[in-house]
Protein backbone atom coordinates (compact mmCIF):
# COMPACT_ATOMS: atom_id res chain seq x y z
CA UNK A 1 0.00 0.00 0.00
CA UNK A 2 1.18 3.05 -0.40
CA UNK A 3 2.49 5.39 2.27
CA UNK A 4 2.07 8.49 0.68
CA UNK A 5 -1.02 11.08 -0.10
CA UNK A 6 0.21 13.58 -2.79
CA UNK A 7 -2.50 16.26 -2.50
CA UNK A 8 -3.33 18.83 -4.86
CA UNK A 9 -5.82 21.69 -3.65
CA UNK A 10 -7.85 22.94 -6.92
CA UNK A 11 -9.88 25.82 -6.95
CA UNK A 12 -11.18 27.05 -10.78
CA UNK A 13 -7.56 25.57 -12.03
CA UNK A 14 -8.33 23.71 -14.97
CA UNK A 15 -5.45 25.07 -16.62
CA UNK A 16 -3.21 24.45 -14.14
CA UNK A 17 -4.27 20.95 -14.20
CA UNK A 18 -4.05 20.64 -17.55
CA UNK A 19 -0.27 21.88 -18.03
CA UNK A 20 0.86 20.34 -14.47
CA UNK A 21 -1.10 17.10 -13.33
CA UNK A 22 0.56 15.38 -16.30
CA UNK A 23 4.23 15.90 -14.91
CA UNK A 24 3.11 14.72 -11.28
CA UNK A 25 1.47 11.49 -12.59
CA UNK A 26 4.22 11.00 -14.97
CA UNK A 27 7.44 10.86 -12.08
CA UNK A 28 4.92 9.67 -9.32
CA UNK A 29 5.47 5.80 -8.39
CA UNK A 30 2.21 4.89 -7.92
CA UNK A 31 3.57 2.09 -5.49
CA UNK A 32 4.78 5.01 -3.14
CA UNK A 33 2.16 7.58 -3.52
CA UNK A 34 -1.60 7.79 -4.54
CA UNK A 35 -2.15 11.57 -6.18
CA UNK A 36 -5.93 12.94 -5.13
CA UNK A 37 -7.34 16.01 -6.03
CA UNK A 38 -9.00 18.54 -3.19
CA UNK A 39 -11.31 20.33 -5.25
CA UNK A 40 -12.29 23.86 -3.22
CA UNK A 41 -15.82 23.89 -4.92
CA UNK A 42 -14.66 24.47 -8.18
CA UNK A 43 -16.97 27.09 -10.44
CA UNK A 44 -14.89 25.96 -13.72
CA UNK A 45 -14.93 22.81 -15.75
CA UNK A 46 -12.18 21.24 -13.32
CA UNK A 47 -13.72 18.04 -11.95
CA UNK A 48 -15.57 17.16 -15.08
CA UNK A 49 -11.98 17.28 -16.99
CA UNK A 50 -10.65 15.24 -14.57
CA UNK A 51 -13.00 12.60 -14.57
CA UNK A 52 -13.09 12.68 -18.49
CA UNK A 53 -9.13 12.65 -18.65
CA UNK A 54 -7.87 10.94 -15.25
CA UNK A 55 -10.96 8.65 -14.21
CA UNK A 56 -8.31 6.86 -11.81
CA UNK A 57 -7.78 9.81 -9.66
CA UNK A 58 -9.41 9.86 -6.24
CA UNK A 59 -11.32 13.66 -6.19
CA UNK A 60 -12.41 14.70 -2.33
CA UNK A 61 -15.07 17.01 -3.71
CA UNK A 62 -15.92 20.12 -0.97
CA UNK A 63 -19.18 21.99 -1.58
CA UNK A 64 -17.55 25.65 -1.33
CA UNK A 65 -14.39 27.16 -1.67
CA UNK A 66 -12.82 27.29 1.69
CA UNK A 67 -9.36 28.62 1.15
CA UNK A 68 -5.88 27.05 1.24
CA UNK A 69 -6.02 26.28 4.94
CA UNK A 70 -9.45 25.13 5.25
CA UNK A 71 -9.68 23.17 2.17
CA UNK A 72 -6.88 21.04 3.36
CA UNK A 73 -8.04 20.77 6.64
CA UNK A 74 -11.24 19.39 5.08
CA UNK A 75 -9.74 17.27 2.41
CA UNK A 76 -6.64 16.01 4.62
CA UNK A 77 -9.32 14.56 7.14
CA UNK A 78 -10.77 12.28 4.77
CA UNK A 79 -7.43 10.51 3.69
CA UNK A 80 -5.50 8.28 5.71
CA UNK A 81 -1.55 7.62 4.41
CA UNK A 82 1.03 8.06 6.85
CA UNK A 83 2.63 11.00 5.24
CA UNK A 84 0.49 14.01 3.47
CA UNK A 85 2.77 15.64 0.80
CA UNK A 86 0.40 19.16 0.05
CA UNK A 87 1.22 20.15 -3.28
CA UNK A 88 0.25 23.40 -5.70
CA UNK A 89 -1.26 22.79 -8.69
CA UNK A 90 1.05 24.74 -10.27
CA UNK A 91 3.89 22.81 -9.73
CA UNK A 92 5.97 20.50 -11.92
CA UNK A 93 7.41 17.54 -10.94
CA UNK A 94 10.62 16.30 -12.11
CA UNK A 95 11.90 12.72 -12.12
CA UNK A 96 12.54 11.36 -8.31
CA UNK A 97 10.77 13.69 -7.07
CA UNK A 98 9.26 12.22 -4.39
CA UNK A 99 11.93 9.67 -3.21
CA UNK A 100 13.90 11.83 -1.58
CA UNK A 101 11.31 13.35 0.68
CA UNK A 102 9.66 10.57 1.85
CA UNK A 103 13.86 8.49 2.56
CA UNK A 104 14.53 11.81 4.84
CA UNK A 105 11.04 11.11 7.04
CA UNK A 106 11.90 7.25 7.00
CA UNK A 107 15.26 7.48 8.08
CA UNK A 108 14.67 9.83 11.09
CA UNK A 109 11.51 10.15 13.29
CA UNK A 110 12.68 13.15 14.71
CA UNK A 111 12.05 15.21 11.08
CA UNK A 112 7.90 16.18 11.07
CA UNK A 113 7.98 17.74 7.81
CA UNK A 114 10.70 18.26 4.69
CA UNK A 115 10.39 20.25 1.28
CA UNK A 116 12.10 19.76 -1.75
CA UNK A 117 14.11 22.55 -4.14
CA UNK A 118 11.96 24.77 -5.44
CA UNK A 119 12.70 26.83 -8.61
CA UNK A 120 10.75 28.79 -10.69
CA UNK A 121 9.17 27.73 -13.65
CA UNK A 122 9.66 30.63 -16.18
CA UNK A 123 13.19 31.11 -15.28
CA UNK A 124 14.59 27.63 -14.38
CA UNK A 125 17.81 28.79 -13.26
CA UNK A 126 16.82 30.64 -10.61
CA UNK A 127 14.98 29.90 -7.29
CA UNK A 128 11.29 30.14 -6.40
CA UNK A 129 10.41 33.39 -4.91
CA UNK A 130 7.85 31.15 -2.67
CA UNK A 131 10.04 28.39 -0.32
CA UNK A 132 13.60 28.70 -2.59
CA UNK A 133 15.85 26.63 -0.65
CA UNK A 134 14.05 26.75 2.62
CA UNK A 135 12.35 28.91 4.96
CA UNK A 136 13.35 30.83 7.80
CA UNK A 137 12.50 33.86 9.74
CA UNK A 138 14.27 36.68 11.51
CA UNK A 139 13.95 37.89 15.37
CA UNK A 140 10.93 40.38 14.54
CA UNK A 141 8.94 37.73 12.45
CA UNK A 142 9.54 38.51 8.77
CA UNK A 143 9.78 35.37 6.35
CA UNK A 144 13.19 34.90 3.97
CA UNK A 145 14.45 31.42 2.35
CA UNK A 146 17.73 30.27 1.24
CA UNK A 147 18.12 31.55 -2.21
CA UNK A 148 15.50 34.63 -2.28
CA UNK A 149 15.48 37.93 0.77
CA UNK A 150 12.41 39.95 0.29
CA UNK A 151 12.44 41.00 -3.62
CA UNK A 152 15.52 39.81 -4.57
CA UNK A 153 15.46 35.84 -5.62
CA UNK A 154 19.32 34.09 -6.32
CA UNK A 155 20.49 32.00 -9.32
CA UNK A 156 20.60 28.53 -8.03
CA UNK A 157 24.69 27.55 -8.67
CA UNK A 158 24.28 24.57 -6.05
CA UNK A 159 25.39 26.96 -3.61
CA UNK A 160 22.54 25.69 -1.14
CA UNK A 161 22.61 21.67 -2.38
CA UNK A 162 22.62 20.15 1.23
CA UNK A 163 20.03 18.80 3.61
CA UNK A 164 19.80 20.78 6.72
CA UNK A 165 17.61 22.21 8.74
CA UNK A 166 14.84 25.11 8.40
CA UNK A 167 12.18 27.03 9.94
CA UNK A 168 9.63 26.49 7.75
CA UNK A 169 8.83 24.64 4.67
CA UNK A 170 7.22 25.85 1.43
CA UNK A 171 3.03 25.39 1.30
CA UNK A 172 3.85 25.06 -2.50
CA UNK A 173 5.52 21.36 -1.75
CA UNK A 174 5.38 20.35 1.69
CA UNK A 175 5.78 16.98 2.84
CA UNK A 176 4.43 16.32 6.31
CA UNK A 177 3.92 13.25 8.73
CA UNK A 178 -0.38 12.99 9.14
CA UNK A 179 0.01 12.30 12.65
CA UNK A 180 1.78 15.42 13.35
CA UNK A 181 -0.55 17.54 10.93
CA UNK A 182 -3.20 16.77 13.33
CA UNK A 183 -1.72 17.32 16.51
CA UNK A 184 -0.32 20.40 15.47
CA UNK A 185 -3.92 21.54 15.31
CA UNK A 186 -3.09 21.38 11.43
CA UNK A 187 -3.45 24.46 9.01
CA UNK A 188 -4.98 27.61 10.68
CA UNK A 189 -8.42 28.33 8.64
CA UNK A 190 -8.42 31.92 10.14
CA UNK A 191 -5.26 32.72 7.49
CA UNK A 192 -7.52 31.65 4.59
CA UNK A 193 -4.28 32.07 2.27
CA UNK A 194 -0.78 33.09 2.82
CA UNK A 195 1.70 32.46 5.00
CA UNK A 196 -0.07 29.58 6.65
CA UNK A 197 2.53 27.30 6.10
CA UNK A 198 5.38 29.23 8.24
CA UNK A 199 2.09 29.06 11.17
CA UNK A 200 2.17 25.53 10.94
CA UNK A 201 5.85 24.90 11.10
CA UNK A 202 6.38 27.08 13.80
CA UNK A 203 3.89 25.23 15.74
CA UNK A 204 5.99 21.63 14.47
CA UNK A 205 8.97 23.17 15.70
CA UNK A 206 7.54 24.18 19.08
CA UNK A 207 6.53 20.49 19.42
CA UNK A 208 9.89 19.57 18.95
CA UNK A 209 10.05 18.26 15.88
CA UNK A 210 12.69 18.93 12.82
CA UNK A 211 12.03 20.39 9.18
CA UNK A 212 14.70 19.93 6.70
CA UNK A 213 15.50 20.92 3.13
CA UNK A 214 15.96 18.11 0.97
CA UNK A 215 18.06 19.10 -2.53
CA UNK A 216 18.33 16.22 -3.85
CA UNK A 217 14.11 16.60 -4.60
CA UNK A 218 13.28 19.74 -7.23
CA UNK A 219 10.20 21.17 -8.41
CA UNK A 220 9.17 23.87 -10.76
CA UNK A 221 6.96 26.15 -9.08
CA UNK A 222 4.34 29.00 -11.46
CA UNK A 223 4.08 30.86 -8.64
CA UNK A 224 1.22 33.61 -8.15
CA UNK A 225 -1.63 31.60 -9.41
CA UNK A 226 -4.34 32.61 -6.91
CA UNK A 227 -2.84 36.11 -6.00
CA UNK A 228 -0.48 37.96 -8.23
CA UNK A 229 2.49 39.47 -5.96
CA UNK A 230 0.72 42.70 -7.34
CA UNK A 231 -2.79 42.01 -5.73
CA UNK A 232 -3.34 44.41 -3.19
CA UNK A 233 -5.24 41.57 -1.09
CA UNK A 234 -2.16 39.54 -1.32
CA UNK A 235 -0.06 42.48 0.67
CA UNK A 236 -3.02 42.66 3.19
CA UNK A 237 -3.04 38.97 3.83
CA UNK A 238 0.67 38.81 3.82
CA UNK A 239 0.67 41.70 6.80
CA UNK A 240 -1.98 40.96 8.65
CA UNK A 241 -0.64 36.92 8.49
CA UNK A 242 2.43 37.72 9.33
CA UNK A 243 1.25 39.70 13.31
CA UNK A 244 -1.11 36.77 13.71
CA UNK A 245 1.63 34.15 13.45
CA UNK A 246 4.02 36.36 15.55
CA UNK A 247 1.37 36.51 18.12
CA UNK A 248 0.11 33.30 18.65
CA UNK A 249 4.00 31.64 18.64
CA UNK A 250 6.09 33.96 20.28
CA UNK A 251 7.41 33.41 23.77
CA UNK A 252 5.55 36.27 25.92
CA UNK A 253 8.69 37.62 26.79
CA UNK A 254 9.38 39.11 23.15
CA UNK A 255 5.90 38.94 22.29
CA UNK A 256 5.35 43.11 23.01
CA UNK A 257 8.80 44.23 21.62
CA UNK A 258 8.40 42.27 18.43
CA UNK A 259 4.69 43.79 18.23
CA UNK A 260 5.53 47.10 18.78
CA UNK A 261 8.67 47.05 16.57
CA UNK A 262 6.42 45.89 13.61
CA UNK A 263 4.04 48.64 14.22
CA UNK A 264 6.67 50.61 13.10
CA UNK A 265 8.02 49.31 10.46
CA UNK A 266 4.69 48.68 8.70
CA UNK A 267 3.54 52.11 9.23
CA UNK A 268 7.05 52.59 7.74
CA UNK A 269 6.35 50.39 4.81
CA UNK A 270 3.04 51.96 4.43
CA UNK A 271 4.51 55.38 4.37
CA UNK A 272 6.83 54.27 1.21
CA UNK A 273 4.19 52.84 -0.47
CA UNK A 274 2.16 56.07 -0.94
CA UNK A 275 5.57 57.77 -1.70
CA UNK A 276 5.83 54.88 -4.66
CA UNK A 277 2.31 56.70 -5.44
CA UNK A 278 0.58 53.27 -4.50
CA UNK A 279 -1.81 54.56 -2.34
CA UNK A 280 -3.78 50.44 -3.06
CA UNK A 281 -1.01 49.01 -1.37
CA UNK A 282 -0.83 51.29 1.82
CA UNK A 283 -4.23 50.96 1.93
CA UNK A 284 -3.63 46.85 2.46
CA UNK A 285 -1.42 47.33 5.18
CA UNK A 286 -4.05 49.86 7.26
CA UNK A 287 -6.55 46.55 6.59
CA UNK A 288 -4.20 44.45 8.06
CA UNK A 289 -4.51 46.65 11.29
CA UNK A 290 -8.04 47.16 11.34
CA UNK A 291 -8.59 43.32 10.56
CA UNK A 292 -6.44 42.58 13.30
CA UNK A 293 -7.89 44.52 16.43
CA UNK A 294 -11.48 43.47 14.81
CA UNK A 295 -10.18 40.26 15.72
CA UNK A 296 -8.05 40.90 18.72
CA UNK A 297 -10.09 38.15 20.73
CA UNK A 298 -10.33 35.55 17.98
CA UNK A 299 -6.04 35.72 18.04
CA UNK A 300 -5.64 35.59 21.37
CA UNK A 301 -8.21 32.95 22.37
CA UNK A 302 -5.88 31.28 19.02
CA UNK A 303 -2.85 32.03 21.41
CA UNK A 304 -4.21 30.32 24.40
CA UNK A 305 -5.05 27.54 22.76
CA UNK A 306 -1.26 27.28 21.00
CA UNK A 307 0.28 27.70 24.30
CA UNK A 308 -1.98 24.81 26.28
CA UNK A 309 0.06 22.04 23.71
CA UNK A 310 3.23 23.93 23.17
CA UNK A 311 5.63 25.88 24.53
CA UNK A 312 7.56 28.51 22.49
CA UNK A 313 11.23 27.45 22.32
CA UNK A 314 14.42 28.82 20.92
CA UNK A 315 15.24 27.89 17.51
CA UNK A 316 18.41 28.93 15.81
CA UNK A 317 16.73 28.50 13.08
CA UNK A 318 15.46 32.20 13.84
CA UNK A 319 17.89 34.65 12.38
CA UNK A 320 18.77 36.88 15.26
CA UNK A 321 19.35 39.66 13.23
CA UNK A 322 17.03 42.05 10.91
CA UNK A 323 16.28 41.39 7.42
CA UNK A 324 15.10 44.44 6.90
CA UNK A 325 18.11 46.20 8.52
CA UNK A 326 20.85 43.80 6.25
CA UNK A 327 18.56 44.08 3.47
CA UNK A 328 17.94 47.78 3.09
CA UNK A 329 21.24 49.54 4.90
CA UNK A 330 23.18 47.15 4.54
CA UNK A 331 22.77 45.75 1.09
CA UNK A 332 22.91 42.27 1.64
CA UNK A 333 21.13 40.68 -1.06
CA UNK A 334 22.10 37.13 -0.44
CA UNK A 335 21.41 34.76 2.25
CA UNK A 336 25.35 33.49 2.35
CA UNK A 337 26.46 37.29 2.95
CA UNK A 338 23.92 36.77 5.62
CA UNK A 339 26.78 34.98 7.99
CA UNK A 340 23.76 33.00 9.60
Amino acid sequence: MPKVAVVILNWNGIEFLKKFLPSVIENTNPELAEIIIADNGSQDQSVDWLRQNWPGLRIVKLDKNYGFAQGYNLALREINYPYYLLLNSDVEATPGWLEPLVEILDSDPSVGACMPKIRSYHDQSSFEYAGAAGGFIDRLGYPFCRGRILSYVEKDHGQYDDNRDIFWASGACIMVRSELYFSAGGLDPFFFAHMEEIDLCWRIKNMGSRIKFCHQSQVFHLGGGTLPKSNHKKTYLNFRNNLIIIVKNSKTADLVRICLARMFLDFVAGVYFLIKMDPGETFAVFKAYVSLAGHCRTIARSRREVMKKIKPAFHKEIFQGSIIWNFYIRKKREYNQLGF
